[in-house]
């Protein structure tokens, strides 16, 4: 099964923001590629992950007959998986602390099987 949703490593973005400012807004942008995105989701319950990634998996299939095929089998469907969720999002800072609810966590969703060298970009704008 093509994907994998992961915890992003929260108390390295922690560490990084309690070093800028106590209350703006933190960016996290991905890169170099489009396939990789970043998530806010259900933090407590693994199981919410596994469902996740069976989803997509579901809604675009590797087994489809895609014309777009360059780079494998699961090139085509990370590219229409990537087309529903985000390779960025904004998170309010208060306290100097990203202003997530008890359950949320950020997560890193890679749309490809093999694994790939990615980078997380972070921005933070705030006093």
């Amino acid at each position: 099964m093509a994907g994998d949703c992961t915890r992003h490593n929260r108390r390295a973005i922690a560490d990084w923001l309690a070093a800028r400012g106590r209350a703006g807004l933190l960016t996290i942008f991905c890169r170099p590629h489009v396939r990789l995105l970043v998530l806010i989701r259900e933090n407590a319950d693994p199981s919410v992950q596994r469902d996740l990634v069976r989803a997509f998996a579901r809604l675009a299939p590797e087994s489809a007959d895609y014309e777009h095929d360059m780079e494998g089998a699961d090139d085509m469907p990370a590219h229409i998986k990537a087309a529903l969720t985000q390779t960025s999002l904004s998170i309010p800072v208060a306290g100097g602390r990203m202003a997530l609810g008890t359950w949320q966590g950020v997560y890193l969703f890679e749309h490809r099987r093999a694994p790939h060298r990615r980078e997380i970009a972070l921005h933070y704008i705030g006093v």
